[in-house]
């Protein structure tokens, strides 16, 4: 896994004031669909650099985001731009289908 984990403490900073789009990946260490969407995100950061951010947040470890952010299963994905969210992806999705629904976030 290469994408960087933001947490409670660093949210605001790593999403809500960033500039560009930015994928935030709600996971838990103990979701297999979690751990099969994380290469495929990476390669789409990887692809796309500078063009989109990929971040983590474990619900776990960060439940007070998983509640504002109302995720009820995972995985879930939501595109923040502007500090407000613009599209929201549930559940593990192959890479064509992730890259269908980031198109406008990709230019």
């Amino acid at each position: 896994m290469t994408a960087k984990a933001t947490t409670s403490a660093t949210f605001e900073q790593d999403v809500l004031q960033a500039d560009g789009p930015v994928l935030v990946d709600f996971w838990a260490e103990w979701c297999g669909p979690c751990r099969m969407v994380a290469p495929v995100l990476d390669e789409i950061q990887n692809e796309n650099a500078g063009k989109i951010t990929i971040l983590k947040l474990n619900v776990d470890e960060n439940p007070d985001l998983a509640m504002k952010y109302q995720i009820t299963s995972i995985p879930a994905m939501k595109v923040f731009q502007g500090g407000e969210v613009k599209t929201t992806i549930i559940g593990a999705k192959p890479k064509f289908a992730l890259e269908q629904d980031l198109a406008p976030f990709l230019g």
